[in-house]
Formats: C-alpha cells, sequence, structure tokens
C-alpha cells in the first residue's frame, strides 16, 4: 500500500471547518507539526487558548478525516495554544481520548537523571533485559520523544505493525516487549514537536499499542525535569522511579534536582544507581576514578532513598549498547552484566513484592 503523502492529508483537512472563524483549518493557517511515517499521521491544531475546550469536536472531526485515508495507520491530533495564556497559566490543550485500555501491567518503573549523558537509557535496556531474563514479561518503553535510542541499542530495524489500523503491535527483542518513536521516524530525523503534540505521542504509545499482559513495564524517561516528564509522572501511575547519576557533584545536583521532582507529585524514589562509577581499563583491568566514586551511594544517604548499586564506565558496555546486543546479554556471566542484574533485583525486590491489582491507566 502506497505511503499517504502529505498533501493527502491537507486536502482532507481542508474539509475541517472552524465554526466560529468560518473557514478551513488549513486556509486559516491552523494546521502545523504535520509528521508522516509509515502511515503514522501527526499534527496539532493551533487555536486561541480561551477556545481550546469548546474546539474538542473540531479536533475529532480532523482526526477522523486523517483517519479514514487509504495507507493511515494512526492517527494523533491534538489541540494547542499558539499564544500563552494570560496569568501565566498553561496553554490549553485537548488530547486524544483512548481507543485502548491501556497495558494491564503489575507495575510501572520509571528510569530517570536529572540531564542527558549519564547513560540513562544504557541503563534502564540492561535493568528491563535483566529483568526478562529472570523469566518476568517486561515492557519497556522509550519515551525519550527527542532522542530515542532503543532502536540503535537493540538493533532494531522493524516497524510496529497493525491488525485492525489502530492499535499497534510492538517489537519484541531479547524477551521485551518494546515501542519507541524511533520505529516509526528515522534515526537522524529530528522531532520538532511542541509540548502537547510530545506528550499525545507518549500517550498513544502507552495506549494503543497491544502490550499483552506484562509482570513490569520500564519507562525510559527523557532527561531533565521539564513539563513532558512532570506530566508522564502525573498521568502514569508509576510504582517507582530509579534515578541515574555519574558521580561527579555536577551531575548529583541535576538527579537531586529529577528525585525532588518525583517526590513532589508523589511517586516513590525507589534508588539511586552510580553509572561510570569508575573507569576500567581494558588493557590491564587497573581502576581510575575519573569522575570521581561513591558520589551517588553519598547522595542516596543524604536524601534518605536507597542506593540500588554502581556501573563501571567500560568499553564493553559502550560497545555492546552501539552494537544492539545489551551486555546482560552479550556477555551473561561478565562482571558489568552481573552489576546491572543485581540492579534489576533491587527494583523488582522494591516493586515486585507488593501484590496487587495492575494499575488502570487514564488518559485524559
Amino acid at each position: 500500500m502506497a505511503e499517504v503523502t502529505e498533501q493527502q492529508v491537507l486536502d482532507a483537512l481542508s474539509g475541517v471547518t472552524d465554526p466560529d472563524r468560518g473557514g478551513d483549518i488549513v486556509s486559516l493557517g491552523m494546521v502545523s507539526g504535520l509528521t508522516i511515517r509509515d502511515g503514522n499521521v501527526g499534527f496539532a491544531i493551533e487555536v486561541d487558548p480561551k477556545r481550546g475546550p469548546q474546539l474538542e469536536p473540531v479536533r475529532r472531526a480532523a482526526e477522523q478525516a486523517v483517519d479514514r485515508l487509504a495507507g493511515v495507520v494512526s492517527v494523533t491530533v491534538v489541540l494547542t495554544a499558539h499564544r500563552a495564556p494570560a496569568s501565566g497559566a498553561r496553554p490549553a490543550a485537548s488530547r486524544q481520548q483512548g481507543r485502548g485500555a491501556g497495558p494491564d501491567v503489575g507495575a510501572i518503573v520509571a528510569v530517570a537523571s536529572g540531564k542527558g549523558g549519564v547513560g540513562k537509557s544504557t541503563t534502564a535496556v540492561n535493568i528491563a533485559v535483566a529483568l526478562a531474563e529472570s523469566g518476568l514479561a517486561v515492557g519497556l518503553l522509550d519515551a525519550d520523544i527527542y532522542g530515542p535510542s532503543l532502536p540503535r541499542m537493540l538493533a532494531i530495524t522493524d516497524k510496529p505493525s497493525t491488525r485492525d489500523g489502530k492499535i499497534l503491535q510492538p517489537i519484541r527483542k531479547f524477551g521485551l516487549t518494546c515501542m519507541s518513536i524511533g520505529f516509526l521516524v528515522p534515526e537522524d530525523t529530528p522531532t520538532i514537536w511542541r509540548g502537547p503534540m510530545v506528550m499525545s505521542a507518549l500517550e498513544q504509545m502507552m495506549r494503543d499499542v497491544d502490550w499483552g499482559r506484562l509482570d513490569i513495564m520500564v519507562v525510559d524517561m527523557p532527561p531533565g525535569t521539564g513539563d513532558a516528564q512532570l506530566t508522564l509522572s502525573q498521568r502514569v501511575p508509576l510504582a517507582g522511579v530509579v534515578i541515574v547519576s555519574t558521580p561527579q557533584d555536577i551531575a548529583l545536583v541535576d538527579a537531586r534536582k529529577g528525585l525532588n521532582m518525583f517526590r513532589k507529585v508523589d511517586v516513590p524514589v525507589l534508588g539511586l544507581v552510580e553509572n561510570m562509577s569508575m573507569f576500567v581499563c581494558p588493557h590491564c583491568g587497573g581502576e581510575s576514578p575519573i569522575f570521581g566514586h561513591g558520589g551517588a551511594r553519598a547522595e542516596a544517604d543524604r536524601l534518605g532513598v536507597d542506593f540500588l548499586g554502581e556501573v563501571p564506565l567500560h568499553i564493553d558496555i559502550r560497545t555492546t549498547s552501539d552494537g544492539g546486543t545489551p551486555i546482560v546479554i552479550a556477555d551473561p556471566d561478565g562482571p558489568h552484566a552481573r552489576a546491572y542484574v543485581a540492579i534489576a533485583g533491587a527494583v523488582w525486590d522494591r516493586v515486585g513484592s507488593v501484590r496487587r491489582e495492575p494499575p488502570r491507566i487514564v488518559m485524559n
């Protein structure tokens, strides 16, 4: 089936009228951020923030108009304010209502960091693989919309399929059930989306994917403490969060900010992981604390949270991650894999022992 084109989408949207302004949303310049990849269409409808709550029928009509096009697999449509509302309020946004119920999962655990470049994604992937290797049903959601790394780290080139044109089938690799925006867009294509579009995409990856029954879902969060992290934390019933940091003070300052953000939204902090804890020479095996050592453990003690473990800076972790085979798979008996396995066990001990009904995910 041929790929739906931008012109086809715009032609379909030209039949959707703004009832107050008396023109179609294309000619009025209300459509922005249009992206198309393998039949997955996303765009925003820019509106005056005061009118946002009243224009949900327009958003829904636009979604239906595009959904009827041949070759369309999914549609993500959000209303977003084209100017900041008064009094410092957030832009009005109306998000797509779900067709699916979300994953049937025992616990959702986020892996987060206060800043990028500390090895958060590598940690998330290896924790997830270690949990799967222990016999659990594990989902892995790459929520880093602007810098998705899951396709590269798991060497996944397949695209999600759909059986009914509405619910995506996730990709399965190394015992994991996976979803990432990186499965839908080319690796070198930047994601230039406004905040509401990011949140809508995250909600769809959580809700409109056939995750199946999971014991645990690991969410690789975007780095930092912005609106996407805050909103996802508030809308997804997280069982807890793992904070990843490197040992030096400048990284720990940002880790502390991330930890405090989760505390403010009542998400349990399961503990800290110190990544790049010690440089291990691949030739002589000598250890050098080039970023310091023990900073995350000391910070965990100071903040009153658990220290989950440390992972060294070693070339084998980097090469296996870049090569698409996590170290837990590539060298399961090696010391680095054992470090990740121990951290995964500590995470499961903190969430797996609490037997409860799976959380009901509600997106509104």
